[in-house]
Order: C-alpha cells, then sequence, then structure tokens
C-alpha cells in the first residue's frame, strides 16, 4: 500500500472520516514528508501512536484564516519555524535578504515571516485563546532562554514568553511530545504538564521545584553582560539529560523552568522513528513551483546518527542535539537503502551516510551512558581524551555493507568528516584508503575552520598541525588507490578573538597551500551557541577572559578579503588590511607576498566609504586614460 501524505485540507480529513483533529502542526517549512524534516518526524510519530494528525505549512501569516482552514484541534498546536530559525533563514551575515529558501515551493523567499514561531503562535492565541499551544523545532530550542539576536543586535526574552505558549519542546522532541500527547489526552491540564524531560514551562511561583540552580534574570542580562555571560555558563555546562540540572530564569513576575534534556534514544527507539511510512518527497501541490529544493540532497541520504560531542564553539548541534550519540542499526539503515533502489528515479548514488558529524557513528566513551558528558571538558579538544574510543570499524562496516547492495553504484560521505577524530583512530589509513576508494567523488569537504591558535582555541578545535597530517595522509591515500581527488577545507572569517592579524596568518597559510578557497564563511552569531555569547559580551564566559570581536562591518570585510586575496576584486582590500596591520612586507613580488604593490605610483588611499573610494578611484582612471589618448 503506497503511503498518504497527511492531511492539509479538509478534503483530506473527510477522505478519512475525520471531524477533528487531535493535533494541529503549523509550519514554516514546505510540506516534505521526510525524516530529514523534523515537523514529518513529529507528525509520524504522533500519528503511530494513534492520533489524528493535520498540518499547515507557511500560512499567510497576514491573517488568521490559513490558520483555521483545518479547525480546532482536540488536544492542541504545535508550531515550529522549520528546519532552520527564520532569521538565518532570511537573512545574511551581512544582514541583507537572502534571494532564495531552500525549503520554500521553488526556492521562493518571503514564504515565512520572520520570527515565524512568534508570529504563528500569536496568531493561533487570537482564534483559540485556551488551547494548548506546544512549540518546538530548532528556532524554540536555541532561544529557549534569554538570548543575543544579531539581526535587531539586542537581548531578547524566552521565546516561550514572546510566544505566549504553554510549553516548549528543545532538543529533536520524540520522546517530549509522545509524553505530553499521553498526558493531554487523559485529561491533564497543560499548565501542570511540568515534569518531562527536554521542556521548558512559565510558573509563577518556585516552590515545587527543587535541586535547580536560578540563573541571572532576563533584565540582569540585559543590563550586564557579565551577567549574561554567567547565565550562558550555567545554560551550556548543564546541558546533560543525565548529570544535568533544572533551571530557572525569571522575567518580571514569571519564571522560565527547564527541565534536563531529555535522554537520548536507544538504537530500537531511533530505528522506530526512521522506519516510520514516510512518503519521502514533497508534496505534490507544490510541483508546478518546482517541488522544494531542499528534498533534492536529502531524498537519497541517510541519517544514520544524531548528536555531536565535537564541541565546536560557533555550532549549538550539542545544545540541541546533544553530545551523546545516538545511532540506528545497520538494519535500519540498510531497509532505508534498499527502499531507495526501488524508487523510480534512484540512479544508484546514495548522497550521504552520517549525521551533524559523519564519523560520530558510537559514542565519545563508555562512561557517558553512565555518568552523561564530562562538565567542563571536550572530548576532542585541546587533544583526544584518553577514553575516547576512536575506532572506526562500526562505520567502515556499514559503508562497506551499503555499497555492496544490488542497484547500490556509489556510497558518498559528504555530511562533514571530523578529520582530528579519524586522525585519533588507530585504523585511520585503512580508513581513509577506503574512503577514497569508493566514498569521494572527486573532492572531500572538511572545516578546518582557521588556522590562528588563538582562534582555534577559542573555536574548540585542535590546531592545524593535526590538519596539515590529515592533509598528507589523505594524498597518500588517493595515491595508493590510484586517484587525483581533492581536499576542499572551510575556512571562517571574524570569528571572536579573530583580528586582522589573525586574518592575515590564516590568509598565509592558504597561500602556502596553494589553495583558492571559492567559498568563504562569515561567522553568523545564531542563538544559542558559545560563540555568540562571546561575540556578543565579548567575553569566554567558561573563563572570564576578555575576547576580541570584529563587530566593525569594515574590517569584517578586509577579513573576509584576505581569505581571496587572489580575487582582482578583493584587491583594495587586501592592501588596506596589510596596510592596517602594518605588514606591507607581504605586498610585492616575491613567493611569501600576497599582493603586488600597486600599478600606479599614487598608492590607492581608502575611507570608510569604500563605495564612494572606488567610484574616486574609478574617475580617476578615466581621466588618466583620456590624457595618454591626447598625447
Amino acid at each position: 500500500m503506497m503511503n498518504k501524505f497527511l492531511p492539509i485540507c479538509k478534503q483530506d480529513m473527510e477522505e478519512r472520516g475525520w471531524d477533528q483533529l487531535d493535533f494541529l502542526f503549523i509550519s514554516g517549512d514546505a510540506y516534505v514528508d521526510h525524516p530529514s524534516f523534523g515537523p514529518a518526524i513529529i507528525c509520524r510519530l504522533l500519528e503511530k501512536q494513534g492520533y489524528k494528525v493535520g498540518i499547515i505549512t507557511q500560512p499567510d501569516w497576514r491573517s488568521t484564516e490559513d490558520f483555521k482552514k483545518l479547525g480546532k484541534p482536540r488536544l492542541g498546536v504545535l508550531v515550529s519555524a522549520g528546519n532552520l530559525d527564520s532569521m538565518l533563514n532570511k537573512f545574511t551575515a551581512a544582514k541583507k535578504y537572502r534571494s532564495t529558501d531552500n525549503y520554500s515551493p521553488g526556492g521562493k523567499s518571503g514564504c515565512r515571516p520572520e520570527r515565524a514561531t512568534i508570529v504563528y503562535c500569536n496568531r493561533i492565541r487570537e482564534i483559540w485563546k485556551k488551547t494548548p499551544l506546544i512549540i518546538g523545532g530548532i528556532e524554540a530550542s536555541l532561544r529557549r532562554f534569554a538570548h543575543y539576536d544579531y539581526w535587531s543586535d539586542s537581548v531578547r526574552k524566552s521565546i516561550l514568553i514572546d510566544s505566549r505558549a504553554d510549553i516548549l519542546i528543545y532538543g529533536m522532541g520524540e520522546r517530549q511530545i509522545k509524553e505530553i500527547a499521553v498526558q493531554l489526552d487523559e485529561g491533564i491540564k497543560v499548565s501542570d504538564i511540568n515534569t518531562v524531560q527536554g521542556t521548558c514551562y512559565t510558573t509563577n511561583s518556585l516552590e515545587s521545584l527543587w535541586d535547580y540552580i536560578e540563573i541571572p534574570s532576563y533584565d540582569d542580562v540585559v543590563r550586564s553582560k557579565q551577567d549574561f555571560a554567567a547565565a550562558f555558563k550555567v545554560q551550556y555546562l548543564e546541558q546533560d539529560p543525565i548529570r544535568g540540572k533544572t533551571i530557572v530564569q525569571k522575567y518580571g513576575d514569571q519564571y522560565v523552568v527547564q527541565n534536563r534534556p531529555a535522554m537520548p534514544l536507544a538504537v530500537q527507539e531511533m530505528d522506530e522513528v526512521y522506519d516510520l511510512p514516510y512518503v519521502r518527497t514533497y508534496h505534490p501541490i507544490y510541483q508546478q513551483a518546482g517541488g522544494v529544493p531542499a528534498i533534492s540532497e536529502v531524498k537519497y541520504s541517510i541519517v544514520s546518527h544524531r548528536g555531536c560531542f565535537g564541541g565546536c564553539s560557533f555550532c549549538a548541534i550539542g545544545s540541541h542535539q546533544g553530545r551523546i550519540i545516538q545511532s540506528r542499526s545497520e538494519d535500519s539503515i540498510l531497509r532505508e537503502a534498499m527502499q531507495f533502489t526501488t524508487q523510480p528515479d534512484f540512479k544508484g548514488y546514495i548522497h550521504d551516510v552520517g549525521g551533524p558529524t559523519a564519523n560520530f557513528r558510537i559514542p565519545a566513551c563508555q562512561h557517558q551512558s553512565e555518568r552523561g558528558a564530562c562538565k567542563g571538558r571536550h572530548c576532542l579538544f585541546p587533544a583526544p581524551c584518553k577514553n575516547l574510543d576512536s575506532n572506526h570499524n562500526d562505520y567502515l562496516s556499514l559503508l562497506r555493507k551499503l555499497r555492496a547492495l544490488p542497484r547500490v553504484k556509489k556510497v558518498f560521505v559528504r555530511s562533514g568528516l571530523r578529520y582530528d577524530y579519524l586522525m585519533a583512530s588507530p585504523n585511520y589509513e585503512e580508513f581513509l584508503q577506503e574512503l577514497c576508494n569508493h566514498h569521494v567523488s572527486g573532492q572531500l569537504k572538511v572545516a578546518p575552520e582557521h588556522i590562528s591558535p588563538k582562534v582555534m582555541k577559542l573555536m574548540g578545535k585542535q590546531g592545524k598541525d593535526v590538519y596539515v597530517k590529515f592533509a598528507k595522509a589523505y594524498k597518500h591515500a588517493n595515491e595508493v588507490v590510484g586517484k587525483e581527488q581533492y581536499l576542499v577545507p572551510y575556512f571562517m572569517s571574524s570569528h571572536p578573538g579573530a583580528g586582522l592579524k589573525e586574518a592575515i596568518e590564516l590568509a598565509e597559510f592558504i597561500r602556502d597551500m596553494n589553495y583558492h578557497p571559492q567559498q568563504v564563511q562569515d561567522f553568523i552569531p545564531s542563538p544559542g551557541s558559545l560563540s555568540t555569547c562571546m561575540y556578543y559580551t565579548e567575553i569566554n564566559p567558561l573563563t572570564g577572559e576578555k575576547v576580541y570581536v570584529a563587530k566593525d562591518p569594515r574590517e569584517k570585510k578586509l577579513q573576509r578579503a584576505l581569505m581571496q586575496f587572489r580575487d582582482p576584486k578583493n584587491y583594495q582590500y587586501v592592501y588596506e588590511a596589510l596596510t592596517k596591520a602594518n605588514r606591507r612586507d607581504l605586498i610585492g613580488y616575491g613567493p611569501k607576498c600576497l599582493i603586488k604593490p600597486p600599478r600606479h605610483n599614487n598608492e590607492p588611499s581608502f575611507s570608510p566609504d569604500g563605495n564612494k573610494q572606488r567610484k574616486l578611484s574609478t574617475n580617476r582612471n578615466k581621466r588618466n586614460i583620456k590624457k595618454r589618448a591626447r598625447n
């Protein structure tokens, strides 16, 4: 029997014989019924529990009409902004509107509002004031406490307060939604559902709480960056389902209470989630618009696990999915791959097998299942922990079985290989040779991010030596298997701690590698990350040390240009950066120089208004050309 999409209109409900939904899901993304999309997982999970679930995607938020089209649900409304934070989805690092949205029909932008979770919830409250309202997804998860918002350059309240929701689910949400659904179905008031791990709620009294930590209030963190850093430190260190404490933050006469994170899913539970009856594509209503672009990379990709113990400061995966790895069984993964081979448009290529980090298939160590992840310590930084289990045999076995399946021509690994973890493995040479021989298509993308020791320390990543060692090992592995394949490193500009000195240090490394970056990434202070706290407060909350932060748009542009110093369009910016940093030794004709001297005797001058200066320079060049023509 062919799987059906969940109801999106009254007609769909009537065809199923439903008069009323149990749960209504409002999503900021277009409807893609695939396990890489959070709304699909939550809806399918509720469906399996016997609940009637309908979904409204990208409603017109300028009125309440779209929100009412499936009627009032019996138990509650669930709201998510989608697979991305709605502000990150709409704006670039330069705070400019993005021209496309891969999670919307045809990639069209503008299909969701800014701060979608809040806007959708306030519309729901206009219609049904007392209906239980539950928010979740990445936007709600990472904005659960008072947080710095880059796009408004301000500290905003917990999204639970601004949205007027009853419960906030943070993390992936499967355990939480099942437990909440049962309690609502049993007639328990939503205001009394306050013990579910992995949730936040509001209260006027702390009398019933015990063993909790109260962090500085919203008013405190708005007034004081030191208090903001102190509050974040507690949130960061208590993010563990086994040893973590309940956290409380005051907002006027209310408190936001965060219960400790939900326990990780066991292997069998992970298998059940990914074995649900997904249609595995976008709803046919989007066909005329050209479909939903986000499905293209994930349709024939496999999520093998969740969680990340990498500990990168600029990433909030640990705060959302946790540091403890949750893996699917080989049988479940192979079943999904066999499903691929029955699809008429499957060409034999599995695009990816992994998770937030491809080769984190097993827990970092055996102690985590009993004690949780170590408080205030990293598994890989500043060096691999002595208890780290870095054996790659499990992942290698999985890849071998996948590529041996009938009709499978190639299995790629694209979801971010952690080379420092791989280099800590006793069998890294064997793994690399098989990777290069079977799972790379011309190039392998990795993310050293930076090479300056100062910046790498703040990023929570090992230094450049381990990357250089890996690059040599990768080259050797390709020589052994007789292939010419390349390494594509990603670097980040303007991360906290990076000034012009550190940016030039990175540019020199890029020069020495003879590498020409086609893409570079500006640091974006997205909610919930350690680096964002450093960006806002200019303090490392874990140590209390001051941190230099490049906030001036001009300096950020210079740092970015230095990473692509060979691009002629960046010449003036690179010249300015080297001059400001007193590194004119890198301007010249020697092998170590980044750029050549100016063509004319008159060196280029610069002003804060770069566009005006370029216009003046262009007009001067035109006058010189006319003068030479007359002569």
